[in-house]
């Protein structure tokens, strides 16, 4: 017996939008629709642009898949202009993303339940100088060794970020980020093994581990083909990999997230403890994202997958 789609009405697969990452959600998007599309879903693209709710109500949509990346696609925005027209739609709420797409926010929170973070400094940008902005008096002094890891507060896919492993090369990182916002993260660099987690509708999926061929997992790493080795299930202690499952969980539920998402750490070398990057609450759905990856080895292929994120979404939102 055929199973039934998750909802007759027309699905608007918001992409593209205005931010940094617009290329890749532009990517994730074809994906998606081409995937609905099969499945025999009423399926209209969107590409997110200022006319928005025209564009909406023009293309007649019930419900959204926001295959959006990064900026007022990810950070809250949207979902809050969904919310007032009325539009169910895939992923965490208005609070949940907000707090997952800042990362001071999301640290302090982890903080709050006993998940471990890398210690952090937070730099904010000071008043005009001649026209350019510099960093605030004494707020570049973290207290904690070399490297470090410098990056902006409220981008994704490893946009504008550095490792500075000497203080003189601090200012110049600091200045790289200031491009993407006015808050800056400046973090100890934890040596081990990067582990990306899964989260669909309160359940863990499973796992990948990710061994770039470049310096760090960057966002050259992450869209090219060939540059980074993805192990699936993780090669590591099977304690250690429950236990950071078991912490996924945890964090996903700590911001209140919904929908599919992705939880990222670092497994420290030597101490095994893993420490929790950042949380996505809108992951890639290209090829080589990792979402998909992680899926696929849990038997649960890309259309199931899309399927499986729209289903929650009417089940939560309609």
């Amino acid at each position: 017996m055929t199973k039934a789609l998750a909802t007759k009405k027309r699905v608007g697969v918001l992409m593209g939008g205005l931010s940094a990452e617009r290329d890749i959600s532009m990517r994730s998007g074809l994906a998606v629709y081409q995937g609905l599309q099969e499945l025999g879903y009423n399926v209209a693209l969107v590409d997110v642009g200022k006319d928005i709710v025209d564009v909406i109500k023009k293309e007649k949509v019930k419900i959204a898949f926001l295959a959006l990346h990064g900026g007022t696609g990810e950070n809250g925005a949207i979902q809050g202009l969904l919310d007032v027209i009325g539009i169910p739609y895939t992923g965490s709420g208005v609070l949940a993303s907000a707090l997952a797409m800042d990362k001071e926010a999301s640290k302090k929170i982890f903080m709050y339940h006993g998940l471990s973070v890398a210690p952090f400094i937070v730099v904010s940008q000071g008043p005009k100088v001649k026209g350019k902005k510099t960093p605030g008096p004494g707020t570049m002094n973290p207290d904690f060794p070399l490297p470090w890891v410098v990056k902006p507060t409220t981008e994704g896919s490893s946009i504008g970020v550095s490792i500075v492993k000497e203080e003189s090369g601090l200012k110049a990182a600091v200045d790289k980020a200031f491009s993407f916002g006015p808050r800056v993260i400046v973090e100890k660099f934890i040596k081990g093994r990067e582990l990306h987690i899964a989260v669909v509708g309160g359940r863990v999926l499973g796992g990948v581990e990710v061994r770039p061929s470049l310096e760090f997992y960057n966002y050259e790493a992450k869209y090219t083909s060939g540059l980074t080795e993805y192990i699936i299930p993780p090669e590591i202690d099977e304690a250690v990999y429950e236990n950071t499952k078991g912490m996924a969980l945890k964090t996903f539920q700590a911001l209140g997230c919904s929908g599919a998402a992705r939880v990222d750490f670092i497994v420290e070398e030597g101490s095994n403890t893993p420490y929790v990057l950042e949380v996505n609450t809108l992951p890639g759905m290209t090829t080589t994202s990792l979402l998909p990856k992680i899926a696929a080895s849990a038997g649960m292929d890309f259309k199931a997958l899309i399927e499986e994120i729209l289903r929650l979404a009417v089940k939560e939102k309609e």
